[in-house]
């Protein structure tokens, strides 16, 4: 076989398609030369045209043969590429590194930031090509963790901490890459990373603050239970008045246990089935009019009147009736705790817009100061913590409350102005 240029690769399919089309083309050849012999020897044409139709096959016969000695080359299926040159290899690695989400710096021995990718701009701003390590990073953990790397060329990581803008966590990561040195023919570069950790650590530190929060909730009650039980077996052991107000007290601790352990219990539930949407389409109007019902009760022994104002129409969100139920009555149950001092209470739903409905619980109480407002829905968070415990809160019905509403991709947003009362509305 015949190898002109490039490198020829060709297949058994490809070699049986030109022995096909060259024995076909012999066919039509030999069957127009068989057909011109016989009109001769039939007489049934001038000899002028059969002598010029002679010569034409003829000639046909000799392009033939030089097309069959000429066979051209198969198309090649690969060729040769030169080397990439230096900077054809940085801006390949720079189209690589864009596509982390993480920022990272690419940076050469002698600190010179050669690459930056669109997350590092993002958190430091634009860089200029061959600018100085030291102008872009201030932090000297960081400076000092690139300098060892650089002089040992062993990987290291440290973790770094940022209170301006945001407080925000990175874990700092500095590498040697030998291999894009060799591609672009010398020189040593290095790969600094970025990884953002300051969810995590939030995470960590809520969960710390809830263990303590919650070890500290239930150690009060605990406390109080030991203490009146060793009361009862000794000073008090044949007193029946002691006993009578004792275990009264007893009962109400133990009462205050069980409601936070089922709270901590409703909370855990809820975390694990966060992400699941509810796909039951709840009657908002029944449900509201059965939490009004239900509270009124209670209500009338704080002295509170709840008015409850409903649209003529069918109010219909996708949810779950119990979450949902609970959602509402925690809401009235604190409209009633917090603002007894307003005797009344106001529930309305509102469908102006049946897509997005809202339900609001208002309360003509106290009201809250603005600098707790932000953080109502934190666990175990109280704006007054005797006034909460004497009231039998646990601290954490409307961090119940926001979890429920979360996985229903609704919202709560609380209103407030001190002697005004405070309004708490969801939003679906």
């Amino acid at each position: 076989m015949k190898v002109t240029k490039g490198v020829l690769v060709e297949t058994r399919g490809s070699t049986i398609r030109w022995l096909l089309g060259q024995l076909w083309d012999e066919r039509v050849l030999l069957a127009a030369v068989m057909f011109t012999a016989f009109l001769m020897w039939m007489g049934g044409i001038p000899a002028g045209w059969v002598v010029f139709a002679a010569v034409l096959l003829v000639l046909a016969g000799f392009a033939r043969a030089d097309r069959i000695e000429a066979k051209p080359d198969p198309m090649p299926v690969a060729t040769a590429r030169p080397d990439a040159n230096a900077s054809d290899g940085l801006a390949s690695i720079a189209v690589l590194i864009d596509a982390l989400d993480m920022p990272v710096l690419v940076v050469t021995a002698d600190e010179t930031v050669k690459l930056q990718n669109r997350a590092a701009t993002a958190l430091f701003g634009p860089i200029p090509r061959n600018a100085d390590l030291a102008g872009r990073i201030r932090a000297p953990g960081i400076l000092d963790m690139a300098r060892e790397v650089i002089a040992i060329g062993q990987t290291k990581e440290i973790e770094h901490s940022e209170r301006l803008p945001a407080e925000t966590a990175y874990i700092v990561r500095a590498a040697p890459m030998p291999s894009l040195g060799q591609l672009l023919g010398g020189g040593r570069y290095f790969l600094i990373s970025f990884r953002d950790v300051s969810q995590a650590r939030r995470i960590d530190r809520m969960r710390s603050d809830f263990v303590a929060n919650a070890s500290h909730e239930l150690r009060t009650p605990l406390a109080s239970l030991r203490g009146f039980i060793e009361t009862l077996q000794g000073p008090a052991k044949g007193d029946e008045k002691a006993h009578e107000r004792f275990l009264g007290i007893m009962h109400e601790q133990a009462t205050r246990m069980s409601r936070l352990v089922d709270d901590l219990l409703s909370l855990s539930r809820l975390e694990l089935k966060s992400n699941i949407v509810p796909d039951e389409m709840v009657d908002l109007k029944p449900l509201l009019g059965h939490v009004c019902d239900s509270l009124q009760p209670f209500a009338a022994e704080l002295g509170v009147q709840i008015h409850l104002d409903l649209p003529e129409q069918a109010v219909e969100v996708a949810g779950d009736r119990d979450e949902l139920t609970e959602v509402f009555e925690n809401l009235v149950e604190n409209a009633c705790k917090y603002g007894q001092e307003g005797k009344r209470v106001e529930v309305q739903l509102s469908a102006a817009d049946f897509e997005h409905p809202e339900v609001t619980v208002t309360d003509f109480g106290p009201g809250i100061p603005p600098e707790h407002v932000p953080r109502l829905t934190e666990r175990f968070y109280r704006v007054n913590v005797e006034a909460s415990r004497s009231k039998k809160g646990t601290g954490l019905g409307l961090a119940i409350a926001k979890h429920i509403l979360t996985r229903h991709r609704a919202r709560l947003v609380v209103k407030s102005e001190v002697g005004q009362g405070t309004v708490f509305t969801v939003k679906f």
